[in-house]
């Protein structure tokens, strides 16, 4: 990479704004094994945008619960520890998306490839030894983050790799390095490392390509899930490139792709929570 281009990346991601100080805290929170209900309550409950939208979701008909829920106490009794993050996460990165772009990337069918590959990035994760699910969740939402730093601040050449991906049916890492000189891992990944996230979510982000994967179960996970949710077409996030599952992965996950996709069972209903949690 050049020094003009490292530069150019480096301002782009600059201008992001930072992940909201709540959100760090739970995502430590989430690292720390002594953590408890109590503590992620006492965090949402001092950022009232959170809080608000928390139990927005919490009371929807999707969750169709008995009553209604006024207090992020209550949500986590009945919804548990694990979706509250999940939600606060989500809620987070949301946030941050830009309403419209100059590059014409549809942002909110790009949301919901992400939510669907968290998901199913959090699922796969129990196949396998060394892979936490909540991080998993977490890589998976913020997998193809770098395209929307592309979308917001290198717009004509994004749109013009989209459109080479759209022509050829290709991967849109290829169609990147062609028009930018660096495809969204690496941008996503200097993102989430700006936002100071732990060193095997960063290295998760930036090890994408099928010839720059590392092998660890973390990353055959969140790749697996990203291939999963572009063949089933949950959202849609400017890539046509489905690629196989490498040997590696396969032997991770235990199959190929149509293999691994029959293992799950049903996945819909987790769709459905990612229309739901998209709504936010």
């Amino acid at each position: 990479m050049s020094p003009e281009l490292s530069q150019k990346l480096a301002a782009a991601v600059d201008g992001m704004p930072a992940f909201p100080k709540s959100v760090q805290r739970i995502l430590e929170l989430t690292r720390d094994v002594n953590s408890t209900p109590k503590d992620l309550v006492e965090v949402i409950d001092k950022d009232p945008v959170v809080t608000v939208k928390i139990l927005k979701v919490v009371n929807s008909a999707y969750y169709s619960l008995p009553k209604q829920v006024t207090s992020i106490g209550h949500a986590v009794v009945y919804l548990g520890f694990n979706t509250i993050k999940n939600l606060a996460l989500s809620i987070a990165a949301i946030g941050m998306l830009p309403k419209d772009n100059a590059a014409g990337f549809d942002v909110n069918q790009y949301l919901l490839h992400s939510l669907a590959t968290a998901g199913i990035a959090k699922q796969l994760a129990l196949k396998v030894d060394d892979a936490d699910p909540m991080d998993c969740f977490i890589a998976g939402l913020l997998h193809d983050f770098g395209k929307v730093v592309f979308a917001q601040f290198m717009p004509a050449e994004f749109k013009a790799a989209l459109q080479i991906s759209q022509e050829t049916q290709s991967s849109l890492h290829a169609a990147l390095q062609a028009t930018i000189g660096a495809d969204h891992a690496v941008v996503g990944a200097m993102l989430v490392e700006k936002w100071r996230f732990a060193p095997h979510l960063i290295d998760t982000i930036r090890h994408q390509r099928v010839d720059d994967l590392k092998d660890t179960d973390m990353i055959a996970c969140v790749f697996a899930a990203n291939q999963i949710s572009k063949k089933l077409q949950f959202g849609f996030a400017g890539n046509y490139g489905i690629e196989e599952l490498p040997p590696t992965i396969q032997k991770r996950l235990g199959g190929p792709l149509d293999q691994v996709i029959d293992s799950m069972g049903d996945l819909n209903t987790l769709f459905a929570e990612a229309q739901v949690f998209a709504k936010l």
